[in-house]
């Protein structure tokens, strides 16, 4: 996984020591595994949040693991154009490339550790899509697909984009220099990254190293979730087993327990995490496709507005190549 590195990580700042008899680790509440399932025009995904109750989620709605699938040319797919309102879609690149463009003329190219943060609001069309080069030469892609909820008081919000490169991300390390943490959004132990958010969240993608331990302190008020993007180990201080494509959501807490197996698969270097949490909204939810509000009502009038061309127009031509 070449999403941001460093050569040593031992230059890094460290999270601090925690007491190693602390009774604050959060126990494992439930354990799941992601279904796998096809989106947009026939990319394969990994359901991350299937058979989690929303109040556990809160403030998050939806996870996809994105591939990790090597396309022969030909055969790298995109999504068509489609509308959002109510919420924030937040899409990182962990291999391969990803255009996006929206009806507000924003858009870009995201690679190896960026984050494209689309803040839908009160409405927007988008499309996201492989590179031209890429469709032609095939490749590995693998990424993640995460929404996050609004409050009802920012539902109707102007849209939004933000473009974080994986270069901006906060790096750390744990006291013995186990671990590679990126911090893209909220804070951890002091640490801030790059990703502006309305509903306050955290968000990191964590490698562990065979053997290692992650103590990870996090913020009482806050969820937490722990996704496998690869490998095995345990989780919590009851260590429960774990492996790629399972979800742990924990009860509450002041820090996350993560060891990675010393004994990795052979194709598989190191454990690697995407760990959530955030101070739930506590409001109604309606879901339905790409809309998420809080009244049955509100959706209604959504597709209504999609219907009638009030969330955007589909430009007439596709944005150049950026990288």
């Amino acid at each position: 996984m070449p999403a941001i590195t460093v050569d040593d990580v031992l230059v890094l700042p460290r999270l601090p020591q925690l007491d190693p008899t602390t009774t604050s680790y959060r126990p494992v509440r439930r354990l799941t595994t992601a279904p796998s399932g096809f989106e947009g025009e026939g990319f394969p995904v990994r359901r991350a949040f299937a058979g989690v109750p929303t109040n556990e989620l809160d403030p998050f709605i939806h996870l996809d693991q994105m591939g990790e699938v090597d396309y022969a040319p030909g055969e790298p797919k995109g999504t068509p154009w489609h509308p959002h309102r109510g919420f924030e879609t937040v899409t990182y690149m962990i291999d391969g490339q990803m255009d996006h463009q929206d009806s507000l003329g924003g858009g870009g190219s995201i690679t190896n550790g960026d984050t494209q943060w689309m803040t839908a609001g009160q409405g927007i069309l988008h499309i996201e899509a492989p590179p031209e080069q890429l469709v032609t030469s095939g490749g590995l892609f693998h990424g993640l697909q995460l929404w996050v909820n609004l409050p009802r008081a920012a539902k109707m919000i102007t849209p939004k984009y933000q473009d974080i490169r994986g270069r901006e991300s906060k790096l750390l390390t744990t006291p013995d220099g186990g671990s590679l943490i990126r911090v893209i959004a909220g804070e951890i132990a002091g640490h801030a990254g790059p990703g502006s958010t309305f509903t306050p969240i955290n968000l990191a993608h964590v490698t562990l190293q065979p053997g290692a331990q992650l103590d990870l302190p996090w913020q009482p008020d806050y969820n937490a979730l722990v996704y496998v993007l690869a490998g095995r180990g345990t989780v919590g201080a009851e260590r429960r087993p774990i492996q790629i494509g399972q979800l742990a959501a924990h009860g509450a807490g002041e820090a996350i327990r993560v060891t990675a197996d010393k004994a990795q698969d052979a194709n598989i270097p190191a454990m690697e995490l995407f760990i959530m949490g955030g101070r739930p909204i506590r409001e109604p939810v309606a879901q339905y496709g790409p809309f998420v509000m809080n009244t049955r009502e509100e959706l209604a009038q959504a597709f209504e507005d999609y219907q009638k061309g009030r969330l955007g127009v589909i430009p007439a031509e596709r944005l150049p190549h950026t990288s």
